[in-house]
């Protein structure tokens, strides 16, 4: 499928912006920190769509894995191969997912947020454990599911729950004015065809 420039720049700006937010890292004692990488993921999903969303997060990932320092400051494949390296690899998936799901689904009013911040837990955190826990099992033999469960999941489960609401309370309002095919500079077509359905729900 084409590029569109706005489209490339806009997924550019959202790996700057997951690049800014590892920075925020506090330490739990595990193999796995709290970090704002997930809200990050979160919001290339929501606002850019499926395709910029997938792109934007793919870019840290490939970027990160030839040796750029984009993660807390470190890269190579020792980074996106390490304990951490399941969430990390997860994040493009988990974009995409949520750029696929969240354009069919009415975001306007109350349920429209709750709607959002379901979609958004589900894609945006949860399914990063499905393939974050078990490699951290692989990359560190001695642990058990359980230990793991502590050392990557359990700890975070809060946290990822109050990011999904912030990101719902930011792309529910955003995609009522700057629908992904707007913001991303898509066919024309495609943007007529998303203000009509705006304009509908409004009405």
């Amino acid at each position: 499928m084409k590029l569109t420039l706005r489209g490339v720049i806009f997924s550019a700006l959202f790996a700057a912006i997951l690049v800014l937010f590892s920075f925020f890292k506090i330490s739990v004692g595990t193999e796995v920190p709290i970090t704002l990488q997930t809200l990050a993921v979160m919001l290339a999903g929501g606002l850019l769509g499926a395709r910029y969303g997938f792109l934007s997060m793919a870019l840290v990932v490939v970027l990160t894995a030839v040796g750029f320092p984009l993660l807390h400051g470190s890269g190579g494949l020792g980074v996106v191969l390490g304990p951490t390296g399941g969430f990390i690899m997860i994040w493009p998936i988990s974009a995409m997912l949520i750029g696929f799901i969240l354009p069919r689904i009415r975001l306007n009013g109350i349920m429209g947020y709750v709607a959002a911040f379901l979609v958004l837990e589900v894609f945006g955190s949860l399914i990063l454990y499905l393939a974050g826990v078990p490699w951290l099992m692989y990359k560190v033999p001695s642990y058990t599911l359980e230990k793991a469960m502590v050392a990557a999941c359990y700890p975070f489960l809060a946290g990822d729950a109050i990011k999904a609401v912030v990101a719902a309370l930011i792309i529910a309002p955003v995609r009522q004015v700057f629908p992904p095919q707007r913001l991303t500079g898509s066919s024309s077509h495609s943007v007529v065809k998303a203000e009509n359905s705006q304009d509908a729900l409004i009405h």
